[in-house]
């Protein structure tokens, strides 16, 4: 079996929160977005963030009403210099987003960080760590 992904999908309690921070408050351009079930976002080469209506997410798993979003999870979104994670936590606080960790060394692997959560809970690191680069291609190098 190939080693790839192409969709992460979250389950969102408020899809139109979402729709605000990401799409008007940060300017990501949907790939789609339909109001009252999903917006797709392109984030890399051959993968896509979905955000899904909790509740829906839920029925399309057959199941009853349990999700209450992403927990023990968290996106990366790396920065070019340690400098650019404070300015990067801010202007998302400024979308509508909350900082949870400021900006500050981290505890593990070298990296200079801070973390912030969206409407829904969903906890971005934004990152800067130049012990390892991403490629035009997206290929990511460690070390």
């Amino acid at each position: 079996m190939t080693q790839r992904a192409h969709f992460l999908t979250l389950a969102t309690p408020d899809l139109g929160a979402a729709g605000r921070f990401y799409r008007d408050g940060l300017g990501w351009t949907p790939l789609y977005d339909d109001p009252n079930e999903i917006l797709f976002f392109q984030i890399a080469p051959g993968l896509v963030l979905g955000l899904f209506d909790a509740e829906k997410f839920d029925q399309d798993l057959l199941r009853d009403r349990e999700t209450t979003g992403a927990q023990g999870l968290t996106l990366s979104y790396n920065v070019e210099t340690r400098e650019d994670v404070a300015a990067t936590l801010t202007q998302w606080e400024a979308a509508g987003g909350r900082i949870v960790k400021p900006a500050q060394e981290g505890a593990f692997g070298g990296i200079f960080h801070g973390h912030v959560a969206d409407p829904n809970g969903v906890v971005w690191e934004i990152a800067h760590n130049p012990g390892w680069s991403v490629s035009d291609d997206g290929t990511v190098h460690l070390g």
